[in-house]
């Protein structure tokens, strides 16, 4: 599978998780109701089976790359639904973060 591929299922798996996180958040402190709620849970169902497409066999490692881009897409997510601006610092750690990704995920590896 190409690193395009990849970072494709990556982006899917924090859309489903950050989701259905903010669907769950909208449903119980901001009051929107159940649905909202079964929403947010179908989106986290959905999250859990998108990971399971990576090509790494390792568990550890897809959910550890993984984190750094849940650490970015959050901030984004964020910015886009509700308004917030990170400042330099959230940018800084999250940049952090996604380096860590390309390290984990992409590194050349050998035989080990």
């Amino acid at each position: 599978m190409s690193v395009g591929k990849s970072v494709v299922l990556f982006v899917l798996a924090a859309v489903a998780e950050i989701g259905g996180a903010w669907l769950i958040w909208q449903g119980w402190r901001e009051q929107r109701g159940l649905w909202w709620i079964a929403g947010g849970v179908v989106a986290l169902s959905a999250y859990g089976f998108v990971a399971t497409f990576q090509p790494d066999p390792n568990f550890g490692r897809i959910l550890a790359a993984y984190g750094g881009i849940f650490v970015a897409g959050s901030l984004l997510w964020g910015m886009l639904v509700d308004g917030f601006r990170p400042d330099r610092w959230d940018v800084a750690g999250a940049l952090i973060c996604l380096l860590g990704v390309v390290v984990i995920m992409y590194a050349p590896r050998g035989a080990q």
